[in-house]
Parts: structure tokens; sequence; C-alpha cells
């Protein structure tokens, strides 16, 4: 399949690409010696999941569905948290499961003697209290946060069986913002440390990003092994998916109302959820910084607000050409937080998932209709 033959709407993931990104994590791996693992929530694409495995150590996952995917489309690790499971789910999840992290000592309390009979290594997630996310929906730290335990509630009478602790507290953020969360999680909870196997440094690391402090990373996690005697986990999920693809949509039509409005077959609110809740403004290949031809790109779903960053307050497009009907656009770094987000709203079709291979081929990984909107309606 060509690429002009791609039909649209649809995610194409550049394989090169991911290759890029994972031998930036494995140096990083190899370097400090933690371990690595893709954090299923930001980037969970099935057509690269057995090159991810060649260089990482397996997968987080935020519950039994995640950890059911990457026991089928990964090897190695399979740490999963959530932050409560549910009774008719927790067997299947410690039969899958190398890693299960409780998030409140209720859990570890009615589960614990189940998780210790499975034989898996159970750990707590603690709640620094410390975050430096862009926007308060992304911080787990915040105030009234229901994710991890806070120092005032933690009961060491409570560990025996404990083998790690878990914090998550970035969102997209530096190795300057881990060297400050880290202080903070050795000044609350560092008496617990040396109780440990493992402690589980969490995701949010934007350690593929042009311009991160790839070498503070690896200082700080081996001095930190070599302090505490224990294994460091990190569970990035945009690293691993960061500027690796792009979502193609077409130009369906194209109205007027004070500004030239293109109708496309893909969605903000649907497709791109993050620029909305974000909210940011997502490059468009091709576009103008000074260009004559100005355009509102709009989903065509019956959502008034359903326009491509109109939250971010900058909505408008520039070309040097005049877009016509039936002409692609192409957002770029569609591929983490997207696919995993997306929704059937409207009954919109969710877009098909394609992988460009390094060697030029495009193959269909997944092709999506009418099943999946009827199937959760």
């Amino acid at each position: 399949m060509k690429d002009s033959e791609i039909k649209t709407p649809a995610y194409v993931c550049e394989e090169a690409k991911v290759r890029k990104n994972l031998e930036l994590l494995k140096y990083v791996k190899d370097e400090s010696k933690a371990e690595i693992l893709v954090a299923l929530k930001g980037f969970a694409f099935s057509g690269v999941m057995g090159l991810v495995s060649k260089y990482l150590d397996g997968a987080t996952c935020s519950g039994l569905h995640e950890a059911k995917f990457a026991a089928k489309h990964l090897n190695g690790e399979v740490c999963t948290y959530s932050p409560a499971y549910k009774d008719d789910e927790i067997d299947e999840v410690l039969e899958i499961s190398s890693h299960v992290i409780f998030n409140s000592f209720n859990q570890w309390e009615k589960f614990k003697e189940k998780a210790l009979k499975s034989g898996v290594s159970c750990g707590l997630r603690v709640n620094p209290e410390i975050s430096v996310s862009p926007v308060e929906a992304y911080n787990p730290c915040g105030r009234f946060s229901r994710l991890g335990i806070t120092k005032a509630n933690f009961r060491p009478d409570l560990l025996d069986g404990i083998k790690g602790l878990h914090f998550h507290a970035l969102c997209e953020e530096s190795a300057q913002s881990l060297e400050l969360v880290l202080a903070e999680f050795e000044k609350k909870f560092g008496e617990f440390i040396p109780q440990m196997e493992w402690i589980n440094f969490g995701g949010g690391h934007h350690i593929t990003k042009e311009g991160y402090d790839v070498n503070l990373l690896i200082k700080l996690i081996k001095n930190f092994r070599e302090k505490y005697g224990v294994k460091v986990f990190l569970e990035p999920g945009e690293a691993v998916g960061w500027q690796t693809g792009y979502l193609v949509g077409s130009v369906l039509d194209i109205v007027k109302n004070e500004k030239n409005i293109a109708i496309l077959d893909v969605s903000a609110e649907a497709h791109m959820p993050d620029t909305v809740l974000m909210p940011y403004r997502p490059a468009v290949r091709g576009e103008s910084k000074n260009g004559k031809f100005e355009y509102l790109f709009g989903g065509s779903t019956c959502l008034a607000g359903d326009i491509v960053g109109l939250e971010a307050g900058d909505s408008v497009y520039k070309f040097d050409s005049e877009l016509k009907i039936g002409d692609r656009v192409i957002f770029e770094d569609q591929i983490h937080y997207t696919i995993v987000k997306n929704t059937t709203f409207n009954g919109v079709k969710l877009p098909d998932l394609v992988l460009l291979k390094e060697n030029g081929e495009t193959v269909m990984v997944r092709e999506f209709g009418f099943d999946e909107f009827e199937r959760r309606n």
C-alpha cells in the first residue's frame, strides 16, 4: 500500500522514528542499569510492540486490560498499577503480572494474602506531594489527589511483604524536575527505602525530547542505586512514542463564516483529545507562518467546539496555497496519548492504525468501522 493510498482518517506510525527513540532509551538503560518499561497508557501501538520488546524490559500497565495487552504483544516484565483493583479482576491481574503496585493500605490488606501467594513482587504507590506538571488535570500529586499514599497516611507497620515503592509526579518533564521530585521523595520516604528491593520512578520523563539532559538522568539513577542498593524502574510513555507519527485526514468540505473553515474527517474532540484538554495546537505539515490562505480546521461531529486549536487560543492555520476539497491534512506527532484516548463520539470512525516500515512499505495494522461504535452503545 502506497502512502497516497492510505484511507483517511488514519494514524501513521513511523517505525524508524520509534527505533530512534528506543535506541536512546536503551542507552539510558545500559548506562544507568535501570529497567525501562513502556507505559501503555501513553503508547500502545500494537504494530511496533515487537520492536519495543527488543529494546526495553517490558510494560507498565494501568489495570487488567493493559496487562493482558502487554502479555499478548510484549516480552518481559508486566508491572501493573491501578488506583483500585476489582474483586473479579485481581486474580487475573496477579496471574499475568510480575509486579503489582497497590494504591493504598486498604487495597494492600484486602489483597495481600492472594498477592503473596501468587508470587508477584508487591509494591505501594506513594505521593511525595510535589509536582511540576504543566496542567492541574495531569498533576498526580496535586491537592486532594487520590493517587498514592501521603506521608501522613503511611503505615510502616504494614510493610511486611512489600518489596518496592512507586512514585509518579511528572508529565513531559525534564531531568531537573526529576531531581526535585527525587529529593522530596527521599525526604519523606527515605527511611523505608533500605527495606525495599526496587523503587519505581514512574513516568513523565521526556527523555527523547530535544534538549533533555540524558546525562543528568543517568547520574541520578546511578547515584540512587549506589546509595540504596535497589533496582530502579522508569516508566516512559510519551518518550517512546514522541514524534513517531502523524494523523492524516481529508478535507470533506470548505465553508465560509467570516473565516474559511475546512471540515475534516478527523476530530479534535474524538481523535486528538489532548489538544482540547492540555490544551495545545498541533503542528500541521505544510503550514506557513506568513501564508496568505487561512483556515480553521473543524471535525465532522456536531460539537460546535470541535475546532482544532480552539482551546489553545490559536486555531487559524496559514498556507501558501489554497486548500481544496479532497486535499489531505497531516497533523504531526499524534501517536502518543491519542490512539489510547480516542473515542467514537457522535459515531465518527476511529482512525485506522497504519505502520510505515523502515523499508518504506506501508502496512495496515488495524482497520476500524461501525463495529467499534455499535459494541459500545
